[in-house]
């Protein structure tokens, strides 16, 4: 280290600056372009203009990959650039417009996912894209324009390839990084390599070595398996020896047991929808009454990440956490997974799903044989696509097509479980045009100097994102309200516990709440920002409203329990399980009436408790409740088990651990 500092300082010392960049004018454009994207895109999304260690990180990478310019013919070395700039272009777009939808960043691992943006793209372009995701393009413009006025004065004929060159920018790349390397903590380094609290990360390390190191992690599962199965094997063992499965023993315990189970996962279902009216109209009428007589979880959060929907399903079936890099219905489908289907067929039940978009969605074809359903009723395979809302089939014409597929499964079978996707509640909303007969104008009464009373109207939420999105879902909890009364008509409801959750929020942007919560219905018009009274949407108040509703109702039993304990998606199967006596032994969950101090952990490392939201990317905390004292042990102790957590499930997934487990006590079994 010693001769690099002297070296370095001798450099110094004879280094013309002048000269430099006169001689290295379109390396030196470059460079300085892909950094300013860099931190244009920090200072967009994340808000960090100023913190100058991922400068320096982003400048070293740059740097290295701009090194290989030299050796390339001055006459194409700009094409070289170009290309580099199309990509740190089309880089930035990405992760701005990726920030937008999931408050984090894309990974690479995401393109084996691509495919489904044809089936979503109106939902990218009506709910997503802003213009401000596009101002990294003038990177490629000012290379362009560099390149022509360098043409123009026959800059390339005064040089040609030079090894000296490439060694004096690399030489150059590696000094940022020395200079990186001494700012960094142990937390910078372990982060890094964990990889999934990706928004910490780009803040220390920039978005450029973030995306390379993701690129690196991405490629590597293979490896992963191969050379580092020992020690998460190790670490597997270890934490299922210090957590062995204990069944609980509550009231409600084996309550359902012998009972059939009809799951319906509610596509984009938020549970503050559930508390809303419009003109007096209630948006979910049926779910609310589904849930006053059930059991209701209030305060339930569906721990998704980039899979959505698919994660919602293998969380909900597996109580484990989605994987930190890709999505288990792409990347991790073939796993040996403790499921509650394959739970239930140990029981004898009869395990089905059905949907009403095309079955490869979500690679569901597969990932629901994994599960261990029996059978996957979808789209034109088993339907007549008769009424077609957004992505396929409407669910009105969906749950009417299922009742008689219901009514076979019951008469054939003693027992079953089954699983209804929803579809038309997709964003981006804006599909249900004249399926939702819900008026989202503000209707008032006014009263004339006759003394006549004429009913006007505001737009208030016509035309809006979050208008077409009450629209969308008081559409489908109508759909659910029909599919109540169609199964009670056939006499389906008296043997069967019906389960609800919504799979992941709605993805609506902070504007559209600040528009909602400061429209003024005496002016029609939202309040200015300057405004005392103007609410402004935080992020951490964003992030805590994102929780879903969770219910268990059955026809024979009033509940009327609400249960407001925080609970996650990964809590769903211990719950149900305890119901219905069926357990899992490597669930990372916890039956919710029984757990006390209970930890909801998102993959990206944050998590709620009663008392407080805690940031782990930032390391910020919103606290719930305000009579609770928060100590340092009491967030570290936390983050400990966020980080356990997220660490066994991954390497679970990754490392296909319970296949491991289970082929070996066969093995001891047949006496191997």
């Amino acid at each position: 280290m010693r001769k690099f500092f002297l070296k370095l300082k001798s450099k110094i010392v004879n280094f013309s600056f002048k000269d430099y960049c006169k001689k290295n004018v379109l390396f030196l454009s470059f460079v300085l372009a892909s950094v300013i994207n860099g931190l244009l895109l920090r200072g967009l999304t994340v808000k960090n203009f100023f913190d100058v260690r991922p400068i320096i990180a982003d400048a070293g990478i740059v740097i290295l990959i701009g090194a290989f310019g030299f050796l390339v013919k001055p006459k194409k070395r700009f094409l070289y650039y170009l290309v580099w700039s199309i990509l740190f272009s089309v880089i930035c777009i990405i992760n701005s417009m990726y920030y937008t939808n999931y408050l984090s960043y894309s990974s690479i691992s995401l393109f084996a996912t691509s495919f489904l943006i044809v089936d979503v793209g109106d939902a990218i372009v009506e709910n997503v894209m802003e213009i401000k995701d596009f101002c990294y393009l003038w990177q490629i413009l000012f290379i362009v324009l560099v390149h022509i006025k360098l043409k123009r004065a026959n800059y390339y004929d005064n040089f040609s390839r030079t090894v000296k060159g490439f060694r004096n920018a690399v030489f150059l790349g590696i000094s940022f990084f020395v200079v990186f390397a001494c700012t960094l903590s142990s937390t910078d380094i372990g982060r890094i390599f964990k990889q999934w609290n990706r928004e910490y990360i780009v803040m220390r390390y920039g978005i450029y070595t973030y995306q390379f190191s993701d690129l690196f992690a991405s490629l590597t599962p293979t490896i992963n398996s191969m050379f580092g199965y020992d020690k998460n094997a190790k670490m597997f063992r270890e934490y299922y020896e210090d957590n062995s499965y204990v069944a609980s023993n509550n009231e409600y315990s084996n309550i359902f047991e012998g009972k059939n189970v009809l799951v319906i996962h509610a596509e984009s279902v938020q549970n503050f929808v559930m508390d809303t009216s419009i003109n007096g109209v209630s948006l979910t009428p049926n779910l609310n009454k589904l849930a006053s007589d059930g059991i209701y979880f209030n305060n339930f959060y569906a721990e998704e990440s980039v899979g959505t929907s698919s994660d919602s399903e293998f969380t909900f079936a597996t109580s484990l956490l989605p994987a930190t890099s890709g999505t288990v219905a792409i990347n991790y489908w073939d796993r040996d997974y403790t499921t509650i289907q394959k739970l239930f067929k140990e029981k004898g039940y009869y395990v089905f799903s059905m949907h009403g978009n095309n079955c490869s969605f979500w690679n569901r074809n597969l990932l629901h044989q994994s599960f261990g359903y029996d059978k996957f009723y979808c789209y034109t395979d088993a339907y007549n696509i008769d009424e077609t809302i957004g992505l396929g089939l409407s669910d009105k014409s969906f749950f009417k097509q299922s009742i008689s597929y219901l009514k076979d499964i019951d008469k054939n079978h003693d027992n079953w479980y089954g699983t209804m996707i929803m579809l038309t509640n997709h964003t981006p909303f804006s599909y249900i045009g004249d399926y939702s007969d819900l008026d989202v104008t503000y209707k008032y009464d006014e009263v004339l100097d006759s003394g006549e009373v004429v009913t006007k109207s505001y737009d208030y939420l016509e035309g809006t994102v979050l208008g077409n999105y009450f629209k969308s879902v008081h559409y489908a909890d109508e759909a659910i309200g029909q599919l109540i009364k169609d199964l009670d008509r056939e006499h389906l409801l008296d043997n069967t516990v019906v389960v609800i959750y919504g799979d992941h929020d709605a993805k609506i942007k902070k504007s559209e709440y600040e528009y909602y919560y400061n429209y003024d219905f005496k002016t029609g018009h939202v309040l200015d920002s300057d405004d005392p009274d103007y609410h402004v949407v935080t992020d951490y108040e964003y992030e805590v409203n994102r929780k879903v509703p969770f219910i268990i109702w059955t026809k024979d039993k009033s509940f009327k329990l609400k249960v407001s304990k925080v609970g996650g998606m990964i809590d769903a199967m211990p719950t149900l399980g305890n119901m219905f006596g069926v357990y899992n032994k490597y669930a990372l969950g916890h039956d919710l009436f029984s757990v006390k101090d209970n930890v909801v952990v998102f993959p990206d490392g944050n998590w709620i408790t009663d008392e407080m939201y805690y940031n782990n990317q930032r390391e910020e905390a919103l606290l719930l409740d305000s009579d609770y004292l928060i100590s340092v042990d009491y967030i570290s102790k936390r983050n400990l088990i966020a980080d356990e957590r997220i660490s066994i499930s991954n390497s679970i997934i990754v490392y296909d651990l319970i296949k491991s487990v289970n082929d070996q006590m066969n093995l001891i079994k047949n006496g191997g």
